[in-house]
Formats: structure tokens, C-alpha cells, sequence
């Protein structure tokens, strides 16, 4: 007995040896391919540093009017692209969640179809949107609308997977017909949950809306994307800014609806 416990200890040790010395030729590999070291990473840092001191600073206040615009645009894309989304997604979370699916091939086809949504970036939508809507607002918008029912037609699914069910069967047990069930049971404990990834949605659309604008998408994305293109890096390092309040002031809205209704 002793003997087999000692060679399952060496067996283990030696699968611990193999994964990091696998894990180190991969780390090592990596580096070398994308050409990575310290010393080259520490002489760029110099060279970016010198970069916005002399050439992005101090950003152009003077263009400030003509940002207010796009920064609306901005956040407008956002919101609409969540608050779609959302509607969108809370539907086929119903059909895509084993607790809720009609049948289990509306449920599979349902999670294949969100799969699919989701795994294709934001970017590329948004590319193939520009070559049908053409430059605009509207693309960044159906961009984030796309993505965000991938996103949260899995988180739905998989908060109404969570819930107890408890619950629901106490409820249908009086008789309650199925939407009764769930209102009194379902919705209920789905509810935090909705809110709580809705709003995280919200934030990860402000950041997304900049990268979609630099395709096409409108918004500060473009502004930053003209900017570079003209050479204008003062004026794109006022958009950046710009970009950095939004995020933050985004983050700050949302936290605090979380805590007043959660």
C-alpha cells in the first residue's frame, strides 16, 4: 500500500515537472517569436514617453465645442446598444436556459445562435456593417446592439439556470399557470441579476464605442481616428480625454443605480 501511495506521489510530481517545463518552453517560445525582452520594451517606454509629452500635450482646448457632439454620440450608441440588447436578450434567455426552454432543441439552437453573436469581435462587425450602412452612428449602434445579445443572452441564461427552484415549484404547486409562475417566482430572482449585468453591459459599451468608431462607427472612435490620420494629436489627446471621463463617470452612474437597487 505504501509503495502505491509513493509511486502515485512520484507519478503526480513528475506531471507537475512536465507542465511547468511545458509552460516555461511555451513562455519562452512566445517571447521570442513576438520578439519580446525587457531591454526592448524598456527603450520604448522612452520613446513613447517623449512622444505624448512633445507631440500629445497639452491637448487643444480650443476643439473642445466640436467634441461635445461626438461624446453625445458616444454615449447614445451605448445605451441604445444595452438597452436593445437587453430586450433582445432577456427573450431568447428564456429559450436558451434549461429551466425555461420549451424544448431542448429550442434551447440548443438558441445558445448556438448567442454563441455565434458573441464570439465574432465587435470590430469585425462593425466593419462589415460599414460596407452595408456605409460611416455613421447607426453602425456603431448595431455593432454593440449584436454583441450585446451574445453577451447577455448567456449571462440571462445562465442567472435563470442559477435560481432556486424551490420557489417555482411552491408556486406552481398552487396551480399558478406558467406566467404566473413566472412573476411571483421566476422574475423575481432573476431581477438582480438582470440589472446588475444590464448596467456592466452599459460599461463595456462606452469602451467598446471607441474602438467601433475608428472603423466608422462615429463618436469619439472617430474623431480619435481622423485626428491621427491628419496628424492633429493634440486634438485626439482632448477625445482621449474625453473617452477617460466617460468611462469613469460610467462606471460611477452605474455603481451607484447598483446600490439603490440591488
Amino acid at each position: 500500500m505504501e509503495n502505491r501511495l509513493l509511486a502515485l506521489r512520484r507519478q503526480k510530481r513528475l506531471q507537475t515537472l512536465l507542465f511547468v517545463a511545458l509552460a516555461l518552453a511555451m513562455v519562452i517560445a512566445s517571447a521570442v517569436r513576438t520578439e519580446f525582452t525587457p531591454y526592448t520594451v524598456f527603450q520604448g517606454v522612452g520613446e513613447m514617453f517623449r512622444f505624448v509629452v512633445d507631440d500629445f500635450l497639452p491637448p487643444d482646448l480650443s476643439t473642445f465645442r466640436e467634441l461635445i457632439g461626438p461624446a453625445l454620440d458616444t454615449i447614445y450608441m451605448s445605451y441604445i446598444g444595452m438597452v436593445i440588447g437587453a430586450i433582445v436578450s432577456v427573450v431568447l434567455a428564456f429559450l436558451a436556459a434549461q429551466t425555461t426552454a420549451p424544448h431542448r432543441g429550442v434551447q440548443v439552437a438558441t445558445r448556438a445562435f448567442a454563441s455565434v453573436m458573441r464570439n465574432i469581435p465587435t470590430l469585425i462587425w462593425a466593419i462589415v456593417l460599414v460596407a452595408a450602412y456605409g460611416l455613421g452612428t447607426l453602425v456603431g449602434t448595431l455593432a454593440l446592439i449584436i454583441t450585446a445579445i451574445g453577451t447577455l443572452t448567456r449571462a440571462y441564461a445562465e442567472i435563470l439556470e442559477e435560481i432556486d427552484m424551490g420557489q417555482v415549484e411552491a408556486v406552481r404547486a398552487t396551480g399558478a399557470s406558467y406566467f404566473q409562475v413566472l412573476g411571483q417566482a421566476v422574475i423575481p430572482q432573476f431581477f438582480p441579476g438582470f440589472v446588475a449585468w444590464s448596467l456592466y453591459k452599459l460599461e463595456l459599451n462606452v469602451r467598446s464605442s471607441t474602438i467601433i468608431g475608428m472603423v466608422g462607427g462615429g463618436g469619439l472612435g472617430f474623431v480619435i481616428q481622423k485626428g491621427l490620420k491628419l496628424f492633429q494629436f493634440k486634438e485626439v489627446s482632448l477625445a482621449v480625454i474625453l473617452v477617460l471621463l466617460l468611462v469613469a463617470g460610467t462606471e460611477f452612474v452605474t455603481s451607484k443605480i447598483r446600490e439603490r437597487i440591488l
